[in-house]
């Protein structure tokens, strides 16, 4: 997969295109994504994902307060588990919004990607003010020469998986709802920094995980199992988000206990992968008594790591 910006892109072959800002790459994304991989071989045309960042909300709700699933980084490493031919980036910005549907579909889709078919979800809304809908799509494809395949939404249990449902279950912890939507372990992206050092005291010792990017959507508070690859070995442990209650902090804090790491990780970027929620964050009357929940915490992790036979590269 070629990562490319927008104004980098000069192709002048036919292309099969879906348009989106794919937060979470969740079970329906895929069906999108498999289909323009159908297309794209029974047609030997190239196969492009054009994604939009900022994310379009930030951009017009100028807001820090918008969080999301994947950054960007994370989405691209997504994306190249699938024969795509090219994601596209194209930066969204005020002026971008006011293009109308036809100036978009026009200068965007037909003369710089040369979209032959498209392939789009069962919701998609494009052009000033999200105005058209895959009725004028239709239209504007008798006119340009291009087909349009919609994607019916992906249910499990009669619910329709979004991006919207899934960042809800984030924010209320519901990890293994996510995971499955995802089909995939929700990740966090981050670099170690140096804590506190208190769990090095009750025989825990920690890495503190400092997230970059502002709009990167963190799980409700709690206790989690996760697994992170470093130098080519998956370590398994134990994450608590949240202001650990005990000790009074005020800020919010993510720490990862593993269970056999032995060397320094300060300084390292670091992908966590989420596993399970175990319980919440809980104020304990004296470290002694967090010390001891922490040995039932890593007791009752491993054991769901062992009896569910949990492997992760």
């Amino acid at each position: 997969m070629i990562t490319k910006s927008f104004k980098e892109y000069n192709s002048i072959e036919g292309s099969v295109v879906t348009i989106g800002t794919f937060d979470g790459i969740h079970l329906g994304h895929q069906d999108i994504i498999h289909k323009l991989q159908e297309i794209s071989n029974k047609k030997k045309l190239k196969s492009i994902v054009l994604s939009f960042f900022p994310h379009p909300k930030i951009v017009l709700q100028n807001s820090t307060d918008i969080k999301l699933i994947n950054t960007l980084d994370e989405k691209v490493e997504i994306l190249k588990k699938y024969n795509i031919d090219y994601f596209i980036i194209k930066e969204f910005t005020k002026k971008f919004s006011r293009l109308t549907a036809l100036e978009f579909v026009r200068d965007i889709l037909v003369n710089t990607l040369n979209a032959k078919h498209l392939i789009i979800g069962y919701d998609h809304h494009f052009g000033r003010n999200r105005g058209a809908n895959i009725i004028q799509l239709r239209e504007f494809g008798e006119i340009y020469d291009f087909e349009v395949t919609e994607i019916s939404p992906r249910k499990i249990n009669d619910i329709s998986i979004s991006s919207t449902k899934i960042r809800a279950l984030l924010k209320e912890g519901k990890i293994d709802y996510v995971n499955k939507y995802l089909d995939e372990y929700f990740v966090l992206t981050g670099v170690v920094v140096k804590g506190m050092g208190r769990g090095k005291l009750l025989g825990f010792p920690t890495a503190n995980i400092k997230i970059k990017d502002e709009h990167k959507l963190i799980p409700n508070n709690g206790v989690y199992i996760v697994a992170s690859c470093l130098d080519s070995k998956t370590y398994y442990g134990m994450m608590n988000i949240g202001k650990n209650p005990t000790f009074i902090d005020k800020k919010q804090s993510i720490e990862i206990y593993f269970f056999d790491l032995d060397y320094d990780i300060y300084d390292k970027n670091i992908t966590i992968k989420l596993i399970k929620r175990i319980r919440d964050e809980k104020k304990f009357n004296s470290p002694e008594l967090l010390r001891d929940q922490l040995e039932l915490d890593r007791d009752f992790s491993l054991k769901h790591l062992e009896e569910n036979e949990i492997e992760i590269k």
